[in-house]
């Protein structure tokens, strides 16, 4: 290797990107930060910009730039703010891998742009396949852009599929896919205890440490119904060929089940480091501070089938993403109103996906006939989501 590889971190401050910053510690031969980004937490964003020393700094406001810009007063790192700054900073001719990780729609445009640019693009921001996933792997094919799933559970698939294989195509030979979910806090609770829930036991995850927002998304499986949605793009494969699977111990990541009666899957310690360092390594292997797993000590390991009556929120992700058009980034919209209306103790955890659903039912749909359209429609359900707050707080 000639240089290191410079890498673009969007969503720097969060658990993914704490992870990733982890790994490209353990190999400065490797690596060199580009650029970090960030929301809001701009202290935390100022002290990973003193370690890594990265050329540019992003943040979301003109506030936020002017007080970073204070704090790392005398330093190499340019700090700029916007849409429009993340876009750059993950399509400048300079980088030459991208690790999406901004959560939620916020990371479509950017996470576009670093594609059309010919990024090799680490994809953790699922809302981006969910929301554009036509447009986002038309722009794929039509690039020099390598995709590489990050998601434990698509990572894992990605390394059971056949040497060779690229994002995008359809998977040869393949009978179905089974992602593997760890059925969230809330697995045993019944309907009625789910009702009374409250965002400290809704975040409290069994196996994984996550942010709040994709916390809540798995103790609904509504995160199992982006992925799901996900993995169609990614793996070229209807929603009747992929099945989701609680598995408790989140020690397997998921498995490609093969037309020849062959099932492969992925093994591992439940730690985001393990699919980051592949990202980055691809097609390497590199170290990536993870233990070895002990099967002995795993012990047995559980397999269940979901409950979609107590958890709708994964039938109405498959619902969506066989309507097509502009659904599920309806989905996703509605999604966010409502978990950010949860998380505020502004909306019960079981009106979740009453938002969504009447959000879904009562709006006109719309084609995705475009990026602009996509986002209008991201922008109605959002309007529409908010007003049924008040309908059933």
């Amino acid at each position: 290797m000639s240089r290191p590889l410079r890498l673009t971190l969007l969503g720097a401050t969060g658990s993914i990107g704490q992870s990733t910053l982890d790994v490209v510690a353990r190999h400065p031969e490797r690596y060199e930060v580009f650029a970090l980004t960030a929301f809001q937490r701009v202290d935390a964003l100022a002290d990973l910009c003193r370690r890594f020393q990265p050329a540019y700094a992003v943040v979301a406001s003109e506030v936020d730039g002017t007080r970073l810009r204070s704090l790392l007063e005398g330093s190499r790192t340019t700090v700029l703010h916007g849409t429009e700054a993340l876009v750059a900073v993950a399509a400048d001719a300079e980088v030459d891998v991208v690790m999406a990780a901004i959560v939620g729609a916020a990371g479509l445009l950017p996470t576009l742009a670093a594609v059309n640019a010919g990024k090799r693009v680490l994809l953790a921001n699922k809302e981006a396949l969910v929301m554009s996933g036509g447009l986002f792997m038309d722009a794929l094919a039509r690039s020099n852009a390598t995709l590489l799933p990050i998601d434990s559970e698509h990572n894992a698939i990605f390394q059971c599929l056949p040497g060779g294989y690229r994002c995008g195509e359809a998977a040869v030979g393949v009978e179905q896919l089974l992602l593997t979910a760890s059925g969230g806090p809330f697995r045993s609770w019944t309907l009625e205890s789910m009702r009374s829930a409250t965002p400290a036991q809704a975040v409290k995850h069994p196996k994984w440490i996550m942010g709040r927002k994709i916390s809540v998304d798995s103790a609904s499986l509504m995160n199992k119904g982006l992925e799901l949605i996900e993995a169609c793009w990614l793996f070229g494969l209807g929603p009747d060929r992929i099945r989701v699977v609680i598995h408790p111990e989140s020690i397997v990541h998921s498995l490609v089940q093969y037309e020849d009666g062959s099932t492969l899957a992925q093994l591992g310690n439940p730690d985001m480091r393990t699919p980051i360092a592949l990202g980055l390594a691809w097609p390497d292997r590199i170290a990536a501070g993870v233990g070895t797993l002990d099967l002995v000590a795993a012990g047995a390991l559980h397999f269940e089938a979901p409950d979609e009556v107590r958890f709708p929120c994964l039938r109405l992700a498959r619902e969506a993403f066989r309507q097509g058009g502009c659904a599920p980034a309806m989905l996703n919209a509605a999604n966010e109103i409502a978990v950010a209306a949860f998380l505020d103790e502004k909306l019960a955890f079981t009106d979740i996906p009453q938002v969504i659903e009447r959000t879904l039912t009562e709006l006109p749909m719309m084609a995705a006939e475009g990026l602009p359209t996509i986002l209008e429609a991201d922008r109605i359900a959002r309007e529409h989501a908010t007003r049924l707050l008040a309908t059933l707080h």
